[in-house]
């Protein structure tokens, strides 16, 4: 009777030493992702129309690529407007063309051209008119890239250049392309900061809410800065100490689960 009822307690023990177990792995598996998760508030079938759609405009001191073709017959007629030089005269390699501090670019033969303000296919097509009516093309093409779209991370101890390959390129796509965020980084505290009108302008983002879509810095322009805050010192140590403490109660529940385990077979 009483081998009996050490066994009933040894099984009342063994359930609760799991349900304790149980309990404890899931505050650790609910505590990190309600802070590192993104886009939470989004389900399957989630749709979300974008307000602020983004055209990368051109501005000074951007690098510009331009090119001038024609039909195979007429090539000759456009090779002297792929000679480049800038304002000094000096020649830059390839087909580059950096927009001076007053927005303005020197073609060949075309002359100074005010750029600064345009999108990239605006450009091509008030270059294509400027070759049309001016007499010097019947049928140009004309291909103008940014060569310099560049976006700048700053976050903890280190620093990226993100180099992208359109003029298009979204707050998560930056996020994407540094490989994610550091676990340390504060989701709700992720800055860009961009030149405009002369005064350094910036504003806090937060890739856990579907908001994110429709702020005005969520497409990111050349030469932004995207600033990652870390959580500082004292809750760093609070986050250990808070880790310490669930891997130390983890031990303990499997040690015990383990000696009623041995306990039982003792028996």
């Amino acid at each position: 009777m009483t081998m009996r009822k050490y066994k009933n307690n040894d099984k009342r023990l063994a359930i609760i030493a799991a349900m304790t177990l149980v309990v404890i792995l899931s505050m650790t598996s609910c505590v990190t992702p309600r802070r590192v998760n993104y886009l939470q508030d989004m389900s399957h079938g989630s749709q979300i129309e974008i307000e602020n759609r983004f055209e990368a405009v051109i501005a000074p001191y951007d690098e510009l690529s331009i090119s001038v073709t024609t039909s195979n017959t007429k090539q000759e007629l456009a090779a002297p407007f792929n000679i480049n030089n800038n304002n000094n005269g000096n020649r830059q390699n390839g087909n580059s063309y950096l927009v001076d501090v007053n927005g303005n670019i020197q073609l060949p033969i075309l002359g100074n051209v005010h750029v600064a303000g345009l999108t990239r296919l605006r450009l091509q097509d008030s270059l294509t008119a400027m070759l049309k009516n001016g007499g010097y093309i019947d049928e140009p093409f004309v291909m103008v890239r940014f060569n310099n779209f560049k976006v700048f991370f700053l976050g903890g101890a280190t620093g990226k250049v993100l180099n992208i390959p359109n003029e298009r390129c979204t707050f998560l796509e930056a996020i994407a392309m540094l490989g994610d965020l550091d676990i340390h980084v504060r989701r709700d505290h992720i800055a860009v900061m961009r030149e405009i009108n002369g005064k350094m302008v910036m504003r806090y983002l937060d890739p856990r809410s579907s908001d994110v879509f429709n702020d005005p810095f969520f497409m990111l322009q050349q030469n932004d800065f995207i600033i990652a805050d870390t959580y500082n010192n004292g809750i760093v140590r609070q986050e250990f100490s808070y880790w310490m403490t669930i891997g130390s109660t983890v031990i303990s529940a499997v040690s015990l689960i383990v000696s009623l385990i041995i306990l039982k077979k003792a028996y």
